[in-house]
């Protein structure tokens, strides 16, 4: 009787074992490249039976009617009927009336005084704009100084995306450090950052299905429309997930890719990161296990702080109609993240913080890119388009990057994966760095630590 329980145990335990393997065998097997239409319509239905892309590429003048102006300014010289906030209570319940109060003093009378100081600064980047896939895309495009290639630099073309809440005005630093080049660094680059699809002055899909994945088709397209059929890319937030994508889809046209927020969504990252909880010190050296919060950090912040992805990927219109022609609820909405998301302590502090990595000229150029754009609607559509079913059963996730890869991590990031999590989707992961302060928001807030950070990877992957 006890041989024949010893019989059943040893071939259960190895039918778990085979079941196991096969399992195993399957979440690590990497993924096959989806079949999407690299060439799908995406505008207004009346316009695709006589549809004929434009690629033309043609300079943009982002220009604000004066009337806008005017009629912004009548907005905010309304009276103010903000519920005071709790007492003793900084940011932890979101924009505080007070600080907005003063926002909004400052925007009507000062900001918007100087609106053609602004306006000129913004026009500072050359802009342009082109045709893709039924889609009008806005990119600004810098190239490299005329210093950087006397010294004969090496110039990379690089495609720099941004994410929500920002735009390209993120950017407007870090691009001329990016094409100056330094002396630590023998690379220059042409820069080409585009407001993504639905974002300021880009026009959003009029269809639904228009996800990461399909972004990323237009923007490798919007590359190889410019020339650049190899290409570098770098991006945070929704900017990193489309920048993965394109890096995923499309290896035949990209040398490296950089991001400041490396994730790893599939199957396997997903139950390796489960695992880094249980056994943290597989996956976490001791020297940066500050950066990693663990299952009851990342619990914690899902809860306090992801109800806006939650409310954008299920009702994006509603929130979007809310806040539409509502300029004192966009900077309330918009600005709140600019402080919780720099450094979650801000959130203590009366005015969150705001001003001590960013000026208010700053965050209001980024708020008025999407309500003079009229573009907060589209933009936080990408949520749900992004998060859906069909979205998710491309799984490109799953396909490698075979491109070298860099990762930095700036220390109040929103979420941080370690190397041991980002193996199998970053097979050629040539550099990982963890930066000792900044935010979500690093080359707005830190530009000059992004960009060293970016070049050094550059040169160690000598691409």
């Amino acid at each position: 009787m006890t041989n024949l329980f010893v019989r059943f145990l040893v071939g259960g335990l190895a039918m778990l074992a085979a079941i196991g393997y096969k399992n195993y065998r399957e979440l690590s097997a990497p993924g096959k490249r989806p079949e999407l239409d690299n060439n799908a319509y995406w505008g207004p239905e009346l316009s695709k039976q006589n549809y004929k892309e434009n690629k033309a590429i043609l300079p943009y003048d982002i220009s604000v009617n004066p009337e806008v102006i005017a009629d912004l300014k009548s907005q905010l010289s309304r009276p103010l009927k903000l519920q005071a906030p709790l007492e003793g209570v900084g940011f932890e319940y979101g924009f505080n009336a007070n600080e907005l109060q003063k926002v909004v003093k400052y925007w009507r009378d000062t900001y918007l005084t100087k609106w053609g100081e602004r306006e000129k600064y913004l026009k500072k980047l050359d802009h342009y704009q082109t045709e893709i896939q039924g889609l009008k895309i806005h990119f600004i495009h810098a190239k490299p100084s005329k210093e950087a290639i006397k010294k004969g630099k090496k110039v990379l073309p690089l495609l720099l995306l941004h994410g929500w809440p920002g735009t390209v005005r993120e950017f407007y630093d870090f691009i001329p450090l990016l094409t100056a080049g330094s002396d630590k660094s023998n690379y220059v680059f042409e820069v080409i950052a585009p407001s993504l699809p639905g974002y300021g002055w880009s026009q959003g899909s009029s269809k639904t299905g228009f996800g990461v994945a399909q972004v990323a088709v237009v923007l490798r397209n919007l590359m190889v429309r410019l020339g650049f059929d190899k290409f570098v890319v770098q991006g945070g937030d929704w900017g990193s997930l489309i920048g993965s994508n394109v890096a995923s889809l499309f290896p035949e046209n990209v040398l490296g890719y950089h991001s400041n927020m490396c994730a790893n969504n599939s199957p396997m990252g997903s139950l390796k990161l489960m695992l880094s909880f249980v056994f943290r010190s597989w996956f976490v050296d001791e020297q940066n296990a500050h950066f990693y919060k663990g299952f009851g950090g990342i619990f914690s912040f899902l809860m306090e702080e992801m109800g806006y992805a939650h409310i954008q990927a299920s009702k994006p219109d509603t929130i979007g109609n809310a806040l539409i022609d509502n300029p004192i609820g966009l900077a309330s909405y918009i600005g709140e993240k600019f402080s919780t998301w720099t450094n979650p302590a801000f959130k203590t502090l009366p005015d969150g913080g705001l001003t001590k990595r960013f000026t208010y000229d700053q965050l209001l150029d980024n708020i008025m890119i999407y309500y003079v754009t009229n573009s907060i609607t589209t933009s936080m559509r990408l949520y749900s388009e992004s998060m859906s079913k069909a979205q998710f059963a491309l799984a490109v996730d799953s396909l490698p990057i075979t491109a070298k890869t860099g990762c930095t991590r700036f220390a109040y990031e929103l979420l941080h994966v370690p190397d041991g999590v980002l193996t199998n989707k970053f097979p050629n992961l040539v550099h990982s760095t963890h930066q000792q302060d900044g935010g979500h928001f690093p080359a707005f807030e830190l530009p000059q630590q992004l960009y060293e950070d970016f070049t050094a990877f550059v040169q160690k992957a000598e691409l």
